[in-house]
């Protein structure tokens, strides 16, 4: 736990005297299982993309872009099928 943080009472003394849990606070909080501690978020795929770096022409990315949100990952399907992949 990161005991720099400012946003709980310094004056309690007796554990009845603490706040009840709200949504927000579980939110925030640290999991341990034992004392390993669990990452959150979405579990690492067994075949996970790698990033790269690729230079394109302006208007090949101005074309992709027109695609609107999600035209990062229209790429990958792109690539797919013209490498024959599905």
């Amino acid at each position: 736990m990161d005991l720099s943080r400012s946003d709980t009472a310094k004056t309690w003394h007796d554990p009845d005297d603490a706040p009840e849990l709200t949504d927000a606070m579980v939110e925030r909080a640290e999991v341990f299982h034992g004392t390993k501690f669990v990452r959150r978020g979405r579990p690492k795929s067994a075949a996970a993309k790698e990033q790269i770096s690729v230079r394109l022409d302006p208007d090949v990315l101005a074309k992709l872009r027109e695609a609107g949100p999600g035209w990062q990952s229209q790429i990958n399907a792109m690539l797919r099928q013209a490498l024959g992949l599905g």
